[in-house]
C-alpha cells in the first residue's frame, strides 16, 4: 500500500530523499513533466484540460518532525535536537532510527527510580535526554553515527480498531499520497503538482515552488490536529476524526480565500461529500507562502483530521482519507470545466 511505503520512509525536514524517490518512481509514467529543484521540491506537471487557461497547483509536504544528532557523549550516548515542532513529553522510551543506514536506537532518560521526588513532577528536558544505540563508548558509536545525522520515529505503519490506521508522519505523507492518487487518475485537467520540502520548520519549499509554477489557484493537502474529547465544547474541537475532510478558515499564516471556500463548501454538498470545518487559527501550512508568491493566488487548504500529530505516531480515519480524495477529485473537475 503506497500510504504504508510512504509513512515508512524516512524524511525529517531538510532530508526528504527517500520519501522524494519514493514518490518519483510511483508517478514514472503518469505525469508529462517532472523536476527536482535546486531546494528539493519535487514539481510535477500532468496535462489536461484547461478552458480558462489558469494553472492550478496542489501542494503537499514530504517532511516530517524528527530529531538531529548534535553531539555523543563518551559513553556512547547521542545528544540531539529537534527538527521542527515536537512536544518533548511524547519522546522517552520510542524508538527511532538514525541516519541513512537506519541504525535502531531508543530515546533514553534517568529511570523513575533514581529521580528525586520534585522531578517526578516536571517534564523532561530535551538535553535530559539521550539516544542509546548499545554503544559503549564515543569512539564505537562514532563508527555508526556522525554528528548532523538525521533521526526518525520507528514507527510501523498498521491499522486498528474500526477503520483507523496507525502510523508516523501521517502529517503530511496523508496529502502526498492522495495528491499521487490524484495525479495517477483519469482526470483530464491541466494539473502542477508540487511535493514541498521543509514545511515543518518554516514553509521553506513552498514559496520557491510556487514562484515557478506561478498558480491561480492551490489546494493545500495536509494532515491537520484532530482532538476532541469529552471535556470539550464542540467550537474548541478543531476537527473531529470520521467526519469528513477539514477545510480551513483561518490559521496562523493564512485567511483562506471566502468566496474560494464558500465554492468548496457547494462543491462538497452537491456530491454528498461529508465535511468539516478546522475550527482553529493555530498552526499554518504551505498555503502562508503560495498565497503570496507573485502576483497572489487563491488559496484552500483541506485536511485529513489526525490525532496526536507531531508526534512519532498520529491516527487517521480512512474514510477521512477516502472522503478528502472525492472532494479534491470534485473540486478539479469544476476546474477542468472552468466553473472555478
Amino acid at each position: 500500500m503506497l500510504l504504508k511505503r510512504l509513512t515508512e520512509a524516512s524524511g525529517v525536514s531538510g532530508n526528504e530523499k527517500e520519501v522524494r524517490d519514493l514518490i518519483m518512481s510511483s508517478l514514472e509514467g503518469y505525469v508529462d513533466e517532472i523536476k527536482t529543484d535546486r531546494i528539493g521540491n519535487l514539481i510535477v506537471h500532468k496535462k489536461g484540460s484547461n478552458p480558462s487557461g489558469k494553472r492550478l497547483m496542489i501542494a503537499a509536504h514530504m517532511d516530517e518532525v524528527g530529531l538531529l544528532v548534535k553531539d555523543i557523549d563518551s559513553s556512547g550516548l547521542l545528544k540531539f535536537m529537534p527538527v521542527g515542532g515536537i512536544d518533548k513529553r511524547v519522546l522517552v522510551s520510542k524508538a527511532v532510527t538514525i541516519g541513512e543506514k537506519k541504525l535502531p536506537g531508543v530515546i533514553g532518560a534517568k529511570p523513575i527510580h533514581l529521580q528525586k521526588r520534585d522531578e517526578w513532577s516536571k517534564v523532561l528536558d530535551i538535553d535530559d535526554l539521550y539516544i542509546d544505540i548499545g554503544a559503549t563508548s564515543k569512539e564505537e558509536a562514532e563508527r555508526q553515527v556522525s554528528i548532523g545525522d538525521y533521526v526518525a520515529f520507528d514507527t510501523p505503519y498498521s491499522e486498528m480498531g474500526n477503520g483507523t490506521i496507525k502510523a508516523k508522519s501521517l502529517d503530511d505523507r496523508v496529502g502526498c499520497s492522495i495528491l499521487i492518487d490524484i495525479l495517477k487518475s483519469d482526470i483530464d485537467a491541466d494539473i502542477y503538482g508540487a511535493f514541498t520540502v521543509m514545511e515543518e520548520v518554516g514553509l521553506v519549499g513552498a514559496g520557491p515552488a510556487a514562484y515557478q509554477i506561478k498558480p491561480h489557484m492551490a489546494i493545500v493537502l495536509e494532515g491537520t490536529l484532530c482532538y476532541e474529547i469529552d471535556e470539550l465544547d464542540s467550537h474548541q474541537m478543531p476537527t473531529m476524526l470520521g467526519k469528513g475532510p477539514a477545510i480551513s478558515l483561518i490559521d496562523r499564516t493564512t485567511v483562506y480565500d471566502r468566496s474560494l471556500r464558500e465554492q468548496v463548501v457547494k462543491i462538497a454538498q452537491e456530491n454528498k461529500i461529508p465535511y468539516q470545518f478546522r475550527k482553529t487559527s493555530m498552526g499554518g501550512n504551505d498555503s502562508g507562502r503560495i498565497h503570496i508568491s507573485g502576483t497572489g493566488c487563491a488559496t484552500t487548504g483541506i485536511s485529513v483530521p489526525t490525532r496526536y500529530i507531531h508526534s512519532p505516531l498520529s491516527l487517521i480515519s480512512k474514510s477521512d482519507y477516502d472522503n478528502t480524495y472525492r472532494l479534491v477529485e470534485a473540486i478539479i473537475r469544476e476546474f477542468e470545466k472552468g466553473a472555478i
